[in-house]
């Protein structure tokens, strides 16, 4: 079965919790998926041991991973999120975009996503587009 990264900001419990309700969805679905907080930790202190453990952890999910699944609402994209759509995209890996947010995406960001292809607006369209992606029925 294919792993999947759910990218996404870290940043307050609305943002954990919608992270978390894509990662259930997709392993209710039978996937193995990577999320940063609950699989490698957050930051609670910024000193280089934690910072260099938390970033070797995302990096070797990053390479191991079929897909990334991002979640890409706000004003402008998660910077970290844009860094780990940007790694993907260079490296040939799909990522879906998650988003209903009307202030519409940074140029770059929706042509990571496919160009616009890729892009989904509940997390109920996240599963046939991933299974799509990944040519699993």
């Amino acid at each position: 079965m294919s792993y999947i990264y759910i990218a996404g900001p870290l940043f307050n419990t609305h943002e954990r919790w919608y992270l978390e309700s894509i990662a259930n969805r997709l392993e209710q679905a039978g996937y193995q998926t990577f999320l940063p907080h609950r699989d490698a930790g957050v930051l609670e202190e910024l000193t280089h041991a934690q910072r260099l453990r938390v970033f070797e952890t995302d990096m070797k999910a990053l390479d191991a991973c079929d897909l990334c699944v991002a979640l890409l609402t706000g004003a402008d994209q998660d910077a970290g999120t844009s860094a780990e759509i940007g790694y993907l995209s260079a490296r040939g890996i799909p990522c879906i975009g998650v988003t209903d947010d009307v202030r519409g995406l940074n140029n770059m960001i929706w042509g990571f996503c496919n160009h616009g292809q890729n892009i989904v607006r509940r997390v109920e369209d996240i599963l046939p587009l991933a299974q799509r992606i990944l040519n699993q029925p």
